[in-house]
């Protein structure tokens, strides 16, 4: 089809990307001052999980969030495993999530011993659907003593997690008052939102905590990392402790009060972390301009174009399109990797991942149907900047 070709033209013209080679779907930017603080990681020697880098990264993210705490962690995997755990997540539990989204979601539900609930996405945000969840929760559950209680299975719904997916936000007002009214914990992973916002509140600060991810195609990226968003002191307190292996502080006797996991980034990743905070807002503003760029391009073609909502501010971190049906969408996959454009579609549903099959959810009208036509499609900015 001629849109595929003017697609892989547009994306190598100057306008874009201006290059002849292979085109990654996201690669990492270094303009700052990435080196500089590594090496001075190095001079110093701080190069493990104690470090001025951990701390410094930590309050940048506090402070561009507008969270209260900020807690590193070694990948936003660790970090969504430590926000559940804290928040009284225990086997024998069922978390509210969303069956459109990586593995790290569903694989962090499972490592607190807690089953999944897959329930349907909104086709707008393609993030978990708060009148689904409602429909859910008035049809499937009934309060005892304060919890909310699976009537199939006897469990208490203890969390609801919804991912921001590619960074446009979800309902999340809409959520939380779901979830109060129910006495469910929210805990949101917004791993692929640094920088989005909804209704000019950062995403990952309307639930009791929220999660970050640092990886390599991230926004911005530490080679890996994560952070733990709050507002809850002692929380915040309690998620230090138990990334630190739960040692209890002493000059040199090694006491641990708890089980601990071994999760603190390290001052090497912190300080790229830093270097990439310090550029996060001239990231973002190309970032939109990339997303500008791919608006008008499809703008009145057959492939539909998956932009910010109204209340929403997108930090648009992997850019999407919307194709007709599943064969147009295999084609252009198919076509457009072979010219060395690399496109990719939405992740397999979680439902249908051998893990994960057996586990409760509702009929998934909106995941399916995207599952089927949804496809990322270049969005670094490294030759933008």
């Amino acid at each position: 089809m001629s849109i595929f070709q003017d697609f892989v033209d547009f994306v190598r013209s100057s306008d874009m990307y201006n290059t002849t080679e292979f085109i990654p779907l996201h690669a990492p930017v270094f303009c700052g001052n990435e080196k500089k603080y590594l090496n001075e990681c190095i001079d110093t020697s701080y190069v493990s999980s104690v470090g001025k880098f951990v701390d410094r990264f930590e309050k940048m993210c506090a402070e561009f969030t507008g969270a209260k705490y900020a807690i590193a962690a070694v990948n936003g995997t660790s970090a969504l495993h430590i926000a559940l755990l804290i928040t009284g997540v225990k086997a024998h539990h069922e978390v509210i999530t969303q069956p459109l989204t990586f593995i790290a979601t569903a694989n962090a539900i499972a490592y607190t011993g807690a089953s999944p609930v897959f329930i349907d996405v909104d086709l707008d945000t393609m993030g978990l659907s708060p009148k689904a969840v409602l429909k859910f929760l008035k049809e499937h559950c009934e309060m005892v003593n304060g919890n909310c209680v699976n009537k199939g299975t006897g469990r208490i719904i203890k969390a609801c997690v919804p991912m921001h997916t590619f960074g446009f936000p979800c309902r999340i007002d809409e959520l939380k008052d779901i979830c109060d009214q129910f006495n469910i914990v929210l805990v949101e992973d917004s791993a692929e939102s640094l920088g989005s916002f909804y209704k000019d509140k950062h995403t990952g600060t309307f639930g009791m905590l929220g999660i970050l991810s640092f990886n390599g195609n991230k926004t911005i990226t530490c080679g890996g990392g994560g952070m733990i968003l709050t507002d809850n002191e002692e929380l915040a307190i309690l998620a230090k402790h138990i990334t630190t292996t739960a040692k209890v502080p002493h000059r040199w006797e090694f006491d641990h009060d708890m089980t601990g996991y071994n999760y603190r980034l390290t001052n090497l990743s912190a300080a790229l972390g830093c270097a990439q905070m310090e550029q996060i807002h001239k990231i973002l503003a190309s970032k939109r301009e990339i997303a500008g760029k791919y608006r008008n391009f499809f703008s009145g073609s057959e492939i539909a174009f998956v932009d910010e909502l109204i209340d929403t501010n997108a930090n648009f971190w992997l850019n999407t399109v919307c194709l007709s049906n599943v064969d147009m969408r295999d084609n252009f996959l198919e076509y457009t990797n072979n010219m060395g454009v690399m496109t990719r579609p939405v992740w397999k549903l979680m439902t249908k991942l051998k893990m994960f099959n057996g586990s409760y959810h509702d009929s998934l009208v909106n995941s399916k149907w995207l599952e089927q036509r949804v496809v990322n499609i270049p969005s670094s900015t490294r030759k933008v900047l």
